[in-house]
């Protein structure tokens, strides 16, 4: 890519919390056990809310303590599967958010949503990004594509007048499973022939911004169409334990940082010419002194300090409801 086209990308960032709680190795995890303790639970608080437009979520300040998602309850607030197994297929899943009255009917809208339900197999593969519809009695539906194993189920919400959640109970679907390995870092994904581009430091503690290029025949797209209020939605699941963050990016950037070392899987939503595509990439975040950092792939001669952070690629799905990897 030439290094002129590179400044007219659009940029994400995020703003990622990742504190302790880390479960490696543990496909399923008690929910009490892996929790730390946090008021917000990957939510982001003060400036950095206000930037992201308060979605869940959608990005984290260095004085939050945990990701979301690692409770099926807290604050009042529980996550209840009307079904906890399910067959393989397309399958309906039916849930209910539950509070101290009963299950909640009034929510106050997000991004253009009530509820925002992430649907992830627990070795990371399998994404589904949906929007499921409300029942009069407080039941939301939605239909997803299961395989064999162990999945969770993470909702995104703020109750009227309440805290924002995201709360994760687990969803199990029998048959032959054998968890898919994650694999070396990949910072370069490609979809229905658009490429993205992942930049930017991964050292654990160390502030930074994550730029995301997406590019097309060699050129890069700068005209790329609202999705549910923003231009790109980004979710980020840690391995182990599937600890959750959703970022927004807002003015092109986000302040970044990874407190915490380990894998993850970064998803990354973006529109185009009326089409929603999601490209996923495996980021490994090691300890200071030890930074993978993120270059270009694609023209090994350039001059690495004209842009040092850039990287190329993209995988993804081609509708705006259910984005499968």
């Amino acid at each position: 890519m030439r290094t002129s086209t590179r400044v007219l990308g659009f940029v994400l960032a995020l703003v990622l919390v990742l504190g302790a709680g880390w479960a490696a190795g543990r496909w399923l995890g008690s929910d009490e056990e892996s929790v730390t303790a946090a008021s917000d639970h990957g939510h982001e608080a003060g400036a950095g809310e206000a930037a992201a437009g308060g979605h869940g979520a959608h990005g984290a300040t260095a004085s939050a303590a945990a990701l979301g998602g690692l409770q099926v309850s807290e604050h009042g607030h529980s996550l209840t599967l009307a079904r906890s197994t399910l067959p393989t297929g397309r399958q309906e899943v039916a849930f209910t958010i539950e509070g101290e009255d009963g299950p909640v009917t009034a929510y106050d809208v997000e991004h253009e949503k009530e509820l925002h339900l992430v649907v992830m197999r627990r070795d990371l593969t399998g994404f589904q990004h949906v929007h499921p519809t409300r029942d009069a009695d407080g039941t939301w539906r939605v239909d997803v594509d299961l395989e064999p194993g162990p999945w969770r189920v993470l909702a995104d919400f703020k109750p009227t007048g309440g805290e924002a959640h995201v709360l994760g109970a687990d969803l199990f679907v029998p048959g032959d499973f054998e968890p898919e390995p994650l694999g070396e870092q990949e910072l370069a994904a490609s979809v229905d022939g658009y490429d993205v581009n992942l930049g930017g430091s991964l050292t654990a503690g160390a502030a930074t911004t994550l730029t995301a290029t997406v590019s097309r025949d060699g050129e890069v797209v700068d005209d790329l169409q609202p999705y549910l209020g923003a231009t790109g939605h980004l979710v980020a699941l840690r391995a182990g334990d599937v600890g959750y963050l959703h970022v927004h990016p807002e003015d092109g950037s986000f302040h970044t940082e990874f407190p915490s070392v380990g894998t993850y899987r970064l998803f990354l939503d973006f529109k185009h010419e009326g089409v929603v595509r999601t490209a996923a990439f495996t980021v490994q975040v090691d300890g200071a002194g030890h930074d993978h950092g993120t270059h270009s792939h694609e023209n090994p001669d350039e001059n690495p300090d004209e842009n040092p952070d850039e990287t190329s690629g993209g995988t993804g799905s081609e509708d705006g409801h259910s984005h499968d990897h």
